[in-house]
């Protein structure tokens, strides 16, 4: 048997091991030749427990059953274990930014990575039917442009669009195009967003990837260096609400006890709650006063109060009352 033969035996030896066996389903050798024998190539049990000590003193996890009624070889550990790779899944399967098509795209790689039969318990892309996906495949190709800019320390520019009556996306502003310094992504509220300064109005702002088209590097450097210098990502999205920007203001809510847990996973588990009376507590936090915030404290009924500052407290009575009108 030539050197380049006994080489790719022992690479199909090791293709065998990833794509059939795990802890359930174990490879005798007796299976292994059976294999190789299909590709073409000889093989005896001596050669195929040499392959195998080859492939551990390689690094391979490869853990040996004896003593039962089916013996054999499995590959005992991977990069990513099957609860890891259900996580992975789930992450895709939920994630609406993502078309339907790319999801079973991203779950068949996903699958590939463990064994065949463990691959079966991931393949739930049935549920993908019956989630909202968006169908604009540049999703892809934007962040692969956003990437490129914040590695080269370049703005990027980009139409940006809004659905209309024909559920269609169309250019906002007759078509301008944007154009803004990227700094982050992140995933928020289920859809995916670019977090990037604008010089213009000198503001930090964020946009919907899903919602951009025809988006390209610039030749312009990346500005707003000093406004991310202590960016937090975490903090900017707790007080922003679905994504919708506003006016930063510090709010004191007094929210009944049952409460707690909405107010700790809004605004953090750091947040300080001061007891009011028996049945009450305060919190004041930091939060982009817009519609959408004032929709979550509505949201939450009488269970919650906006103790202050009065500015916020009159905005959100007029909020209330113009909704009022509307069935009057």
């Amino acid at each position: 048997m030539s050197v380049s033969t006994t080489k790719i035996k022992t690479l199909y030896i090791l293709k065998a091991l990833l794509e059939k066996s795990d802890e359930e389903h174990l490879l005798s050798a007796a299976d292994l030749t059976h294999i190789l024998n299909q590709q073409g190539l000889s093989a005896d049990r001596k050669t195929i427990y040499s392959d195998i000590e080859t492939l551990r003193d390689f690094g391979y996890d490869i853990e040996q059953v004896v003593g039962t009624s089916k013996p054999g070889y499995y590959m005992a550990s991977r990069d990513f274990e099957l609860p890891e790779l259900k996580l992975l899944v789930d992450a895709v399967q939920a994630s609406k930014f993502i078309t339907t098509k790319k999801s079973r795209e991203l779950i068949g790689k996903l699958e590939k990575l463990t064994s065949e039969a463990n691959a079966k318990k991931l393949n739930r892309s049935v549920f993908i039917l019956n989630r909202p996906k968006t169908g604009n495949e540049t999703i892809y190709y934007n962040v692969d442009q956003i990437h490129e800019a914040i590695l080269t320390n370049k703005q990027i520019v980009f139409q940006y669009t809004e659905w209309n009556m024909d559920k269609e996306l169309v250019p906002k502003k007759n078509g301008e195009f944007y154009e803004t310094s990227p700094w982050a992504l992140t995933w928020d509220d289920e859809n995916y967003y670019l977090i990037g300064f604008d010089s213009l109005s000198e503001k930090i702002k964020h946009y919907r990837v899903d919602k951009m088209k025809k988006t390209h590097v610039s030749q312009k450097e990346r500005q707003g260096k000093e406004q991310f210098e202590d960016f937090d990502l975490a903090s900017f999205a707790k007080k922003t609400f679905g994504m919708f920007g506003g006016k930063d203001e510090k709010v004191s809510l007094v929210c009944d006890k049952n409460l707690v847990g909405v107010m700790l996973d809004r605004f953090s588990r750091d947040t300080i709650l001061t007891p009011v009376g028996e049945d009450r507590f305060k919190i004041t936090a930091l939060v982009s006063v817009s519609p959408q915030f004032f929709g979550w404290i509505a949201g939450l009924g009488t269970g919650i109060y906006i103790e202050g500052p009065e500015n916020v407290k009159k905005d959100f009575r007029k909020f209330l009352d113009d909704i009022i009108r509307k069935y009057e």
